[in-house]
């Protein structure tokens, strides 16, 4: 992938976002969360976060303590230079979530997608999933590489209410609802592991590059 120079935008008083590229691709987004969890490990003084995105990232930090010149200067020098040492970044954790697939949706999408309910939980559970990007609600992460066979377009109307651990499949993606929120996913399954506990450091169970796994349980 042809490398794009890296252009630094203010977001609001408080936060610098830089660009990456123009075109989404899982090297581009690998790159970035490359590039944040660098950032995460360098203990940049007044950063506040780090969020990726599929073509950027952004960087909060405190206006009290230093400016948006600053900031863009020292965030695009840190990103324009090679990759800290492994020793030095935290890695992409792997995690195994336990599903049951019983989800109000199941019979659904094995009818629209001409498979059997067995051969939808097979498939979704049969795969390591990369976790794109954390957006929607706290803890909402957005899972990557679902079976082509499983890619169905999100409902036509969404639910005013869809329960935390709801286990959910659209388009391309894969996710699970961290919290009691509207939704217009497909509920295939659902799983007792906390996504969001705000009494949990780090709140969010899943960040950017980690790689999630579903685990089929009665």
């Amino acid at each position: 992938m042809k490398s794009t120079p890296l252009h630094a935008h203010p977001l609001g008083d408080s936060a610098v976002t830089i660009t990456f590229g123009t075109e989404r691709s899982a090297e581009l987004l690998g790159r970035i969360h490359a590039a944040a969890r660098s950032l995460e490990s360098a203990g940049i003084p007044y950063v506040e976060d780090v969020v990726p995105a599929y073509l950027a990232l952004t960087v909060y930090y405190d206006p009290l303590h230093t400016s948006y010149d600053e900031m863009a200067k020292t965030i695009l020098d840190a990103c324009a230079q090679p990759a800290r040492a492994a020793r030095d970044i935290a890695p992409p954790r792997n995690h195994l979530i336990p599903v049951r697939y019983n989800g109000m949706d199941l019979d659904a999408v094995a009818a629209a997608m001409g498979l059997s309910a067995a051969e939808v939980i097979a498939r979704h559970s049969g795969r390591a999933y990369t976790v794109d990007l954390l957006g929607f609600v706290p803890g909402w992460a957005y899972l990557s590489e679902l079976d082509s066979s499983l890619q169905i377009p999100r409902r036509p109307e969404p639910r005013p209410r869809v329960p935390a651990g709801s286990v959910a499949i659209a388009a391309a993606q894969t996710g699970v609802y961290p919290l009691d929120t509207p939704g217009g996913w497909h509920i295939i399954g659902h799983t007792d592991t906390a996504m969001f506990d705000p009494t949990r450091e780090p709140p969010a169970l899943l960040r950017a590059g980690d790689t999630v796994r579903f685990e089929r349980v009665e």
